[in-house]
This record gives structure tokens, C-alpha cells and sequence, in this order.
């Protein structure tokens, strides 16, 4: 594995992780064990790949619902689905200031995504708030455990970043299960 250009990055490893996407790592300075490091890498394409696919699930959602409280939902959904893609991009980018390769295609988070797949026979705006609240529900306690690894790991700036991250799906659970209260 060639040293690239003085001064750029140097590639130090490549391999394959179970899904088959390449997962390298890259020189840092970062001061975390290099285990600890590729960890928390994998910890976090794990969190990309879930939260990729809640965002372009909340998004169908936001496309394809109907019903008497449609403007109130399709609204609330592309709130919500600009948080995951903002959530998203700070998951990646820890990733790769540990030294990690993002792995945050569309196809890539469809093959290492935990969350099960929205119906696509439902277009009523309960219908959709029920899935989401699944979804929602899965992908919150998932962070939770993400916090809890990356704390026991030592790596205290990825358990903020995903406690951060945890906050907000709490408050939008709450706001989607309020739908369905009352």
C-alpha cells in the first residue's frame, strides 16, 4: 500500500468488512488506539447507514402522504428527514476525522441498514406516522446502544455526538407519537 504525494494522506490499510464495502482507514493524529479507532469507525458507518435510510424513509413518506391532515404531515416529515440528513453528515465526518472512509451511498446504507423497510401500501397519514414511529423507536434505542459502546471505548466525542444525536430523535418520537395520542 503506496504512500501517496508527500504531505497527502497516507493509505494504511484496506480490507473488506462483512457487507463487502472497502472499509480503509487513513493516517491521523488523532490520539485514540488504533483498535479503538477502527471500533468506533465501524460503530459509525453502522449509525450512517441506519440514519441514511430513516432519512430517505421519512422522505417517502413526505412524498407520498395523504389524508385529511396531509399539509400538517408533509411538512412535519421534510422537517424531520432534513434532521436525519444533517445527523447523517455529522456521522460521517466523524468517521473520517478518525481516520475512517465513510460508507454512506444509498446502496451502502440499503445493505447494512437495521431498520425494516416502510410499507409501500400505505398512503394515509396515520398509516405513515404509525411506520415512522417504529422506525423512529428502532433507530433511537440503536443510538442509545451507540452511546453506551462508544462510552466504554474511551472515545467520549463519538458518545457526544451520538447523545446529541439521540436528544433529537427522542423529541421527534415524541412528536410523532403525540400524532397518535389523544
Amino acid at each position: 500500500m503506496a504512500a501517496k504525494a508527500k504531505g497527502k494522506v497516507r493509505l494504511i490499510k484496506s480490507k473488506s468488512d462483512t457487507s463487502g464495502n472497502t472499509n480503509r482507514t487513513f493516517d491521523t493524529a488523532v490520539d485514540i488506539p488504533a483498535s479503538t479507532r477502527g471500533e468506533m469507525i465501524a460503530l459509525l458507518n453502522q449509525e450512517l447507514a441506519d440514519t441514511s435510510d430513516l432519512y430517505s424513509q421519512t422522505k417517502q413518506a413526505h412524498w407520498n402522504v395523504k389524508g385529511i391532515h396531509f399539509y400538517q404531515l408533509h411538512l412535519l416529515f421534510d422537517a424531520l428527514a432534513e434532521k436525519r440528513q444533517g445527523e447523517a453528515d455529522e456521522i460521517a465526518e466523524r468517521a473520517t476525522e478518525l481516520g475512517g472512509f465513510a460508507t454512506g451511498t444509498v446502496r451502502m446504507a440499503a445493505a447494512s441498514s437495521r431498520l425494516p423497510e416502510l410499507p409501500t401500501d400505505i398512503d394515509d397519514g396515520a398509516d405513515y406516522v404509525q411506520a415512522l414511529v417504529e422506525r423512529y423507536g428502532t433507530h433511537a434505542n440503536n443510538t442509545r446502544e451507540a452511546i453506551d459502546t462508544a462510552d466504554k471505548a474511551g472515545d467520549m466525542d463519538t458518545a457526544d455526538l451520538f447523545t446529541q444525536i439521540s436528544r433529537e430523535l427522542d423529541k421527534d418520537l415524541w412528536f410523532l407519537q403525540a400524532h397518535l395520542q389523544g
